[in-house]
């Protein structure tokens, strides 16, 4: 076990973390998924040794994590925290910001780090403007550049996608991916939106009011929410009413085939083009709207019947 979080508790003016624990392995990347404001922050910034909790503990392999309150300078190599304050050297170049994090290697193997992040990251072109002038995306870049070049144990990874767009974010996961093996890496990546961090985590934690909600991969999270709000975290979901039950499904779990006791009797109203697919949206007799992702436009469509997915399995 790479990191041990138990039962931390913090408080403002009300309690913000109740009752936390969880832990990181090796080679492994858990996202935390919630809306704002509800103390994701907080909690990545005790991680760090950056915030003291009111209770509860946190370590790093055997090294108990603690934070400003017993430490002159807060914080610890090892674990490193992306967030939305950068901390950036600002009058410094973006190369500078990069290459003063790793002076301790030798010289050939500082430039070849450096080029390596300047390169993944699109910094490039940028590597002597000062971070002062660059824009709050390429900051943010800048900042987990900083974080990769520290090689840590531990990254810790705030609402790291939100200012970058779609191509740069996937080529960024690659890389993220491709790191924990190599370096076995820990990473805990939080964000708003659940969607962006399906394909990168191997366990999900759902937070919310301070609470570790319930803990889960992906594929059970996305196909088997315990709730409606719990599914919009995620991405789309249908929400019908048949024989009395609320159904929640996705827009890919339906069939063509007639199957009376989910059968839905829909009209078309509309359609959107993404790409890869159409999304057709229907209304039922019942008013309730849906959505259905299908590679052609089903505006014959009279009516479809629900098809949910066989459960993975559950964590362990």
């Amino acid at each position: 076990m790479l990191l041990k979080i138990s039962n931390i508790e913090f408080s403002y003016e009300q309690k913000i973390i109740d009752n936390v624990s969880f832990s990181l392995n090796e080679n492994e990347i858990i996202g935390i998924v919630g809306k704002s404001g509800i103390g994701k922050t907080t909690l990545l910034k005790i991680i760090a040794g950056l915030k003291d909790a009111d209770k509860g503990s946190v370590f790093l392999e055997d090294v108990k994590i603690v934070g400003p309150n017993f430490k002159l300078v807060p914080g610890y190599d090892d674990i490193q925290l992306v967030n939305q304050d950068f901390d950036l050297d600002i009058y410094h170049s973006v190369e500078e910001n990069i290459r003063e994090k790793i002076l301790y290697l030798p010289l050939i193997e500082r430039d070849e780090l450096v080029h390596e992040l300047l390169e993944l990251l699109e910094l490039m072109p940028l590597r002597n403007k000062k971070a002062l002038l660059i824009s709050g995306g390429e900051q943010q870049r800048l900042c987990l550049a900083r974080a990769l070049a520290c090689e840590p144990k531990i990254l810790l990874l705030d609402e790291p996608f939100v200012h970058l767009d779609t191509r740069l974010r996937t080529k960024i996961a690659q890389y993220l991916l491709k790191l924990k093996k190599k370096r076995k890496l820990g990473i805990i990546l939080v964000s708003h939106d659940g969607v962006e961090i399906l394909n990168l985590a191997d366990k999900i934690i759902h937070f919310d009011k301070g609470q570790i909600k319930r803990m889960d991969i992906p594929f059970n999270f996305y196909f088997f929410p315990e709730n409606f709000k719990q599914a919009e975290l995620f991405g789309i979901v249908n929400k019908v009413k048949l024989q009395g039950k609320t159904i929640l499904f996705r827009p890919n779990e339906f069939t063509f085939e007639t199957k009376k006791e989910i059968e839905l009797k829909v009209d078309f109203v509309e359609y959107q083009f993404c790409g890869a697919y159409f999304v057709n949206h229907f209304v039922t007799e019942k008013k309730e709207k849906i959505q259905i992702y299908h590679t052609e436009i089903l505006n014959e469509t009279k009516k479809i019947s629900i098809k949910k997915r066989n459960k993975a399995f559950n964590m362990v």
